[in-house]
């Protein structure tokens, strides 16, 4: 570069001149991608003025890019589809519209808006702000708006405009001289057309998707938001909650109404913004400046319509389903709750409990209630609830606010409070004369098992039957009453409701609470026994001298030793029967107390009784 004789170098000029020297401190830290190769022996600013006092401007272009944006699909041209682009780009001086007089260009160098309705924004580096403007239009000095055409985003130039595309022989008083040449270092940030629409680039889709965002939707989203050169100016990831809205109704600046339509759950797109479809001339007023195309990177998790019901999907169904379930029935169910995009928020799997309520009555969500509503046993179902029939805006603990709730279930068991025992005849032999009846001594096989199969005990495994006395209490109500009227040999299933099993409570570590039982039993074998009140009986007449019988020493009074031995030696002859399956001493006991009626421990011929002297029976007992 020469040293010409040119003007002194004004302080406005020293000013512009002052951006080129950020970038060189120093000889050794000169860039050859920001500075021509000319300017990279100047060691400082002042050194810069003293030896080259020339009107030189640098403000952000160049006819050979010395950086190139990474990607340039939208070069910036004259006109597109009949209109001139808008181009906000970065400066470090002074290009200046259709102005002539000195007073205009002093104007826009202090910052002011054109004169015209249209703008380019170029950002003077000291100063901190774009300049924007249509290119072609005639609002820049000839050179620029040739120097302009064909940039891209983020691509950086420097132009060289000869005096004759510039300001000619009359310069600018006080900032340009006539007939100087200008030199512009151009960094483009923004490029548009008023004939854009939103551009969107989905750059993942799921395999599935059922459902995509249409008018009146309500979505859940995260994004981040940029300008066209990459700058971020908002993050709902950094706010660490999505943006919930409605979509096509106005809610949303209308560029993003439009860019969410069409998308599924768990989607990826970016969405491109020109500012008249965003916030247009003035900016939001915090944030985002006047004239900004506006880039999203939208994920969408959520999506629901207000006149959404929930949706089923039997994923696996029962081939035997003798039984649906009801209003008013109380189910046991496995679940995991999750969102749309699969975030688990619970899970009764982890608890190692299944979730116990009645359907219908309003224990559980709305969505829930009637999702549960036409079950099988064992059928697994997927119910996606809206959050209008689950938690609502304000959602609950890990559920976010206007969530969409998904659960995959399996019903483990389901009974009615009015449910009685349910028997099912699985092998009757054909000589079956002797039924079981309550006081009858009884051996048998089972397994037990809830109604979605899992085993909960089984005699075999023990290698012993189980043996009771039938109606004495030794086994749950539901089993007394199932083993009732059985041979010996019959194979039957009883299914046993909860209210006549273990209850709420179930057995810790055995058996659940609130399930309902199935037991397959086999009758091995029937030891009659004796009538209903009686513990013991006599097999033939009774002797008219019993007591004296049973009062060896002759003192006039029983004890318990006598009456033990005299009980144990009837029993032994045959010539009495006690009642089976209970403990002798127990059951001796008992006799000799109903007869000690003084409880003294001892019994007199005044309190021996036998039982026809109370009641009438075919049948005595002491």
């Amino acid at each position: 570069m020469e040293n010409r004789s040119l003007r002194p170098v004004t302080e406005p000029l020293r000013s512009a001149l002052s951006c080129l020297f950020c970038y060189v401190p120093s000889q050794s830290s000169c860039m050859q991608q920001y500075l021509p190769a000319s300017f990279c022996h100047v060691p400082s600013l002042s050194h810069f003025v003293q030896h080259y006092p020339a009107p030189f401007l640098l403000l952000s272009l160049v006819t050979e890019p010395l950086q190139a944006a990474p990607s340039c699909p939208f070069p910036s041209a004259t006109s597109c589809h009949g209109a001139a682009h808008f181009l906000p780009y970065l400066s470090c001086g002074l290009p200046r519209l259709k102005s002539t007089t000195e007073q205009e260009t002093r104007s826009l160098y202090q910052k002011k808006s054109p004169v015209s309705s249209s703008y380019l924004e170029v950002v003077v580096y000291d100063r901190g702000s774009t300049f924007n403007v249509f290119v072609g239009k005639g609002q820049l000095i000839a050179g620029m708006d040739k120097a302009l055409v064909g940039m891209c985003v983020n691509e950086r130039r420097f132009v060289k405009i000869p005096p004759k595309l510039a300001y000619g022989n009359e310069g600018v008083s006080g900032v340009i001289p006539p007939n100087a040449v200008l030199h512009f270092d151009v960094l483009l940030i923004d490029l548009w057309n008023s004939e854009d629409e939103v551009q969107v680039q989905t750059y993942f889709k799921p395999e599935k998707c059922t459902r995509t965002v249409q008018v009146s939707d309500f979505v859940r989203y995260h994004y981040n938001g940029t300008f066209l050169d990459g700058t971020l100016f908002d993050s709902s990831h950094n706010r660490m909650r999505t943006y919930d809205t409605y979509v096509g109704i106005g809610w949303l600046i209308p560029g993003m109404d439009q860019g969410l339509l069409g998308m599924c759950v768990g989607e990826k797109r970016i969405i491109t913004i020109p500012p008249f479809l965003a916030y247009g001339e003035e900016g939001d007023g915090k944030e985002i400046p006047g004239q900004a195309s506006l880039v999203f990177d939208v994920v969408l998790l959520d999506l629901h319509n207000p006149k959404d019901g929930i949706t089923i999907e039997n994923q696996q169904v029962p081939e035997s389903c003798e039984r649906r379930s009801q209003t008013g029935d109380f189910l046991r169910y496995h679940y995991n709750g999750t969102l749309l995009d699969g975030t688990l928020f619970d899970s009764s799997y982890s608890r190692n409990r299944t979730y116990d309520t009645y359907v219908g009555k309003g224990y559980v969500i709305a969505g829930m209630d009637e999702g549960l509503l036409g079950v099988c046993t064992g059928e697994n179902r997927r119910i996606i609830i809206p959050p209008h029939l689950g938690y609502g805006e304000e959602g609950r603990g890990k559920i976010p606010g206007s969530a969409v709730l998904v659960f995959d279930i399996h019903v483990v068991d389901f009974h009615n409070p009015s449910d009685s025992v349910s028997i099912t005849v699985n092998y009757k032999p054909s000589n079956c004369t002797v039924l079981s009846k309550k006081g009858d001594y009884l051996k048998y096989h089972y397994n037990a098992s809830l109604l979605d199969g899992t085993l909960l005990d089984s005699t075999h495994s023990l290698g012993r039957t189980y043996n009771i006395v039938l109606g004495s209490g030794q086994v749950v109500v539901g089993m007394d009453m199932g083993l009732q009227d059985m041979c010996v040999g019959e194979r039957r299933t009883v299914v046993i409701p909860p209210h006549l099993g273990y209850g709420e409570d179930g057995v810790e570590g055995e058996v659940p609470g609130s399930a309902v039982l199935v037991f397959d039993i086999e009758l091995l074998e029937l030891v009659s026994g004796l009538p209903e009140g009686y513990m013991f009986v006599w097999n033939g007449e009774v002797s008219p001298n019993l007591f004296e019988e049973i009062d060896q020493n002759h003192d006039g009074e029983v004890l318990l030793e006598e009456f033990s031995e005299y009980i144990q030696a009837q029993v032994d002859s045959g010539k009495g029967k006690l009642a089976p399956g209970f403990d002798f001493e127990k059951i001796v006991k008992n006799m000799f107390t109903n007869q000690d009626r003084d409880g003294n421990g001892k019994v007199t011929a005044e309190e021996f009784k036998l039982k026809d002297q109370e009641a009438k029976e075919e049948h005595d007992e002491l």
